[in-house]
């Protein structure tokens, strides 16, 4: 009896710590299967600042981010040419009076923006008071035999009348001055405003780049008072041999580099036909954009002209593609956010290179403060700003 009691309280020892192992092993591996909160959150952290950074249009703007969209282009050689920046003469005016006149007013200064119709210098001229009396006189004599009505006074005299203040009206347009002074004066009707004083304003909006005169100065007609361009865009007049002429074609791609050290996108526009007899050489005209008022007229500049064909592919800028992880990648903008994106890159030339794959046609990608962009994603992916 003594020996079976034993036995029982043995069996009972065994089971009870069989169970305590059990539990034990229960609770280790729960404790594998839920890390802790502080393992949670770092597991977290790991997974931020993936790979993108978010950027207002105004914000990207600000730091000089560019951008363009993603398409299709001739990859060719180049050769690198001589020019010399000069305005966009189809953009650019000048201005002079037709009649002879004295300056009495100044307007505006050189180097200042204006917009089409804006005053710029006012004159004097005995020619022109003159014919603002006569058109004084014609206009109240017409408005008279045409109130009296054609049953009244002759049709001879009618049509005298009506066609010597026409007259009267249009030689003053012819001398130069403004449709609405004229209309001014005519509603005025008073004789002692006559007084031979116009205007000359703006015939279109841009930069005022020339403005030869002094007051009080007397000029002689179609003597150039003002010129005023707009410089949005400007000329790049290269010059090229003889047998490089012969390579190109009205169309080719260029691309001009500013003083600032970037290259600006632009195209040939006209090819001359005739050497210079002095250099030997034919110019070249290409149009480039000039939003960044980078170049200015009378600047020397090196043009680098696209020679040849190739077939269309989808391509960047150069600058626009880095190395990131050892991979060659772009900067895709969609909304307000840029994120980095591995490329496949093929041939370059000219500046550009071909995107084999990665991203699309239409896309947005970044062409401006690339390195910019590289280091603040860096930054967000070794998490700063969470403590480390």
């Amino acid at each position: 009896m003594r020996n079976f009691r034993k036995l029982n309280s043995g069996l009972g020892l065994a089971i009870i710590a069989l169970g305590a192992l059990t539990v034990a092993g229960c609770g280790a591996s729960d404790a594998e299967q839920k890390p802790s909160s502080a393992e949670q959150s770092e597991e977290g952290h790991g997974e931020e600042g993936g790979g993108h950074i978010e950027m207002t249009a105004a914000e990207r703007s600000a730091k000089g981010i560019k951008s363009i969209a993603l398409g299709k282009r001739q990859l060719t050689g180049e050769f690198i040419a001589p020019g010399e920046v000069t305005a966009n003469r189809y953009r650019t005016a000048q201005v002079a009076p037709r009649i002879s006149a004295q300056i009495v007013e100044r307007h505006i200064v050189r180097g200042e923006k204006v917009e089409e119709g804006a005053p710029l210098v006012t004159l004097s001229s005995v020619e022109m008071a003159e014919a603002q009396g006569a058109l004084i006189i014609n206009d109240k004599e017409w408005r008279r035999v045409r109130n009296l009505g054609r049953d009244v006074v002759s049709e001879k005299r009618y049509v005298e009348a009506e066609v010597a203040r026409q007259q009267a009206h249009a030689k003053l347009l012819s001398f130069g001055m403004a449709e609405q002074e004229v209309a001014a004066l005519l509603k005025s009707g008073d004789a002692s405003k006559a007084t031979g004083r116009f205007i000359l304003f703006a015939p279109q909006s841009g930069t005022v780049v020339r403005d030869d005169f002094t007051l009080g100065e007397f000029v002689d007609p179609g003597r150039v008072l003002v010129e005023i361009s707009d410089e949005s865009t400007v000329w790049v007049e290269a010059r090229l041999t003889a047998e490089q002429a012969q390579r190109i074609a009205v169309g080719a791609s260029a691309r001009v580099k500013s003083s600032a050290g970037h290259w600006e996108e632009g195209e040939v526009i006209q090819l001359q036909h005739a050497l210079d007899e002095t250099t030997r050489t034919l110019m070249a005209r290409v149009e480039i954009g000039n939003e960044d008022d980078d170049f200015h007229a009378g600047q020397f500049v090196d043009a680098a002209i696209a020679a040849g064909g190739g077939d269309e592919t989808l391509a960047l800028p150069e600058r626009a593609v880095v190395l990131m992880d050892g991979a060659p990648t772009v900067f895709r903008i969609e909304g307000d956010e840029i994120e980095p994106v591995s490329v496949e890159t093929g041939a370059a030339s000219g500046g550009w290179i071909e995107i084999a794959s990665g991203v699309s046609a239409g896309d947005e990608i970044v062409t401006e403060q690339t390195f910019l962009l590289k280091s603040l994603i860096q930054k967000t992916k070794m998490g700063e700003g969470h403590g480390h």
